[in-house]
């Protein structure tokens, strides 16, 4: 294990694909992550396995898919019995320490602290969202008591919680510290900052740093409205509306600053997607300074070139796009299709963008193979290692991605929905719904058009049917344990 490298694993809560400065956003600022990217392998098409947070994470952490580790929702009471095991403590048992800063997430946190699993981490410092409604157990609120805060008045604030007392914050500070005091053997760090999730509500310095009248906009026609509507009874936490009025609310988290009164009272106007915008490229910019702070404190204790990071998020945001915000059983790019980049700079490639479709689930593996260990036969993924390293290729890696819905939300359809997602083509199925997508994402890459009901293309609909079916059923079944005889 002496040659093993170091782990930081940073992943964020909720951010899209598109906002890095360095792959093609002009409006954000992330020098930090351009760093990354500059550094290492950005993969271009990553695509996590649930838009929904606690199944996208058992999905990453243990290298199959939700359903077959049967960890498919939000809000459960405890993690399955016999589930497959965590990579986290895959890599304790080779000799890794392990930390986790923040979220973990494959429990319900509602109200109280998750119920942990045999997850192999010996360095705990938990948060889950920025509130303090737990009455034990919550490190992040601690720390902020510890220095004069009171963070139940602060998450109400119309400033957001100040930059030294924010969740964000608090993860670099941790992070540094595990960093700094774990030397012996190597480690991993399991880093999970909640921003930039909704509330959407940065602190002002950063909020001030972007002019909501220079942003893009979302991705948005009015045939969109007419296209969610028939999808209206699918589980989604916002309705479809104009970027001008997005249906902003935010049921069991403290108020948001994104409500009539914050807008109004700034010229905002109401609920406009522009001012939803900045908000969300302001968390992001957050985000990015405090990963400068780790990446120097990295680099001042003399172990980065003995350490590999990884950059990414567990699923997307809507934003505005098609008229929704927040997230559900839907799988439009922002929502499904996540930043992942990967820095060992003198092992792997550096300033490499990758066009290979990549799941989250090939995290795992690839973990496994820089500890030197064998990656077991129940782990779907695909080891990223040939493609950082230059000896694989792009188009082999996968020829299609899945994502999935399965009752992930606690929304009155209990919806279940399925992403097939090819080199060209995405087909969506809501089951029981006799609705559907399909999208030429050669010709329509922002997806407006689908053409689930278009005669033209009816034989390709048929075919992508066919294989996406064939995909569930190789994903979501556990055929049991070793098989050890002919009977």
């Amino acid at each position: 294990m002496t040659d093993a490298p170091n782990i930081l694993w940073i992943c964020t809560d909720q951010q899209r694909y598109d906002t890095i400065g360095a792959l093609n956003n002009p409006y954000v600022s992330t020098p930090n992550m351009d760093r990354l990217v500059a550094e290492g392998v950005a993969f271009d098409y990553a695509y996590c396995q649930s838009p929904i947070c606690t199944p996208s994470r058992a999905s990453f952490l243990t290298g199959t898919y939700p359903a077959f580790a049967r960890i498919t929702r939000n809000g459960n009471d405890d993690v399955p019995a016999g589930h497959p095991p965590l990579v986290t403590r895959l890599m304790a048992e080779q000799g890794y320490n392990c930390g986790l800063i923040g979220k973990l997430h494959l429990t319900s946190a509602y109200r109280r602290v998750e119920k942990r699993t045999d997850d192999g981490y010996t360095y705990w410092q938990y948060s889950h969202a920025p509130r303090d409604d737990w009455s034990t157990g919550h490190n992040y609120a601690d720390w902020v008591r510890q220095r004069g805060g009171n963070l139940a008045e602060m998450s109400q604030s119309l400033d957001g919680v100040p930059t030294q007392f924010h969740q964000t914050t608090w993860c670099a500070e941790k992070t540094i510290e595990f960093i700094n005091q774990t030397h012996n053997g190597p480690w991993l760090a399991s880093v999970n900052i909640y921003d930039p999730h909704p509330p959407f509500n940065p602190p002002k310095e950063y909020r001030d740093l972007f002019d909501p009248a220079q942003m893009p906009g979302p991705l948005f026609r009015e045939s969109d409205l007419e296209t969610q509507r028939k999808l209206a009874a699918v589980d989604f936490q916002s309705e479809a509306r104009r970027p001008d009025e997005l249906d902003i609310k935010s049921p069991i988290v403290p108020r948001s600053p994104l409500n009539a009164d914050w807008l109004d009272a700034r010229g905002g106007g109401d609920r406009n997607a522009r001012t939803l915008q900045a908000a969300y490229y302001a968390m992001i910019k957050l985000i990015d300074d405090q990963l400068g702070r780790i990446l120097d404190a990295l680099e001042a204790s003399g172990q980065r070139e003995k350490t590999v990071i990884i950059f990414m998020s567990d699923h997307g945001e809507t934003l505005g796009d098609h008229g929704l915000i927040q997230k559900g059983a839907r799988f439009y790019e922002g929502l499904v299709r996540v930043p992942l980049i990967i820095s060992w700079p003198g092992h792997f490639a550096q300033g490499k963008v990758s066009r290979a479709l990549v799941e989250l689930t090939d995290l795992a593996p690839t973990l496994l193979e820089l500890a030197g260990q064998p990656v077991p036969t129940h782990m779907q993924g695909r080891s990223l290692l040939p493609l950082l390293t230059g000896t694989g290729d792009d188009a082999s890696h996968r020829f299609f991605v899945r994502s999935e819905y399965f009752d992930a939300l606690d929304h009155a359809d209990h919806t279940f929905a399925t992403m097939y997602r090819d080199h060209r083509y995405k087909l969506v199925v809501y089951h029981g719904h006799e609705l559907g997508e399909l999208y030429d994402l050669d010709e329509d890459p922002n997806e407006f058009t689908n053409l689930w009901d278009d005669p033209d293309h009816a034989a390709i609909k048929s075919i992508l049917l066919l294989r996406s079916f064939d995909a569930s059923m190789r994903g979501i079944v556990d055929v049991g344990t070793e098989r050890i005889g002919p009977m």
